[in-house]
């Protein structure tokens, strides 16, 4: 079982910056992939951007390409979405996502952001 708490959202100008944090207890952090989805009212939740087990692989949704950032500290069982150049067209309730190997997956129970013009 693995428990995800997600911190770091907020309310923030357009232009700003917010970096999100996905802290994970349970079993072992590193084993996991991570994944920030993102939902909008009246929208479906979408995939923001995914990083893989080591770090060394990492995916963005092309309206984030160029100003998130997304990282891990395993030792620290932590996951991060830095978010830069915000619009507001990026508030949302972001959600952090760990999936292993065998599809057994977990979600965190989300976090505001809103993004004002």
């Amino acid at each position: 079982q693995v428990q995800l708490v997600e911190s770091g959202g907020g309310l923030v100008q357009a232009g700003g910056s917010l970096r999100l944090s996905c802290a994970a207890s349970g079993r072992t952090f590193s084993t996991y992939a991570i994944d920030w989805y993102r939902q909008a009212p009246g929208k479906e939740r979408a995939i923001v951007a995914s990083i893989g087990w080591r770090g060394g692989s990492t995916y963005y949704a092309d309206s984030v390409k160029g100003r998130f950032t997304i990282s891990r500290d395993n030792p620290k069982n932590t996951a991060y979405l830095q978010m830069n150049n915000l619009k507001p067209e990026d508030t949302a309730v972001y959600y952090c996502h760990a999936r292993d190997s065998t599809s057994v997956d977990y979600w965190g129970q989300g976090t505001q952001v809103t993004v004002s013009s």
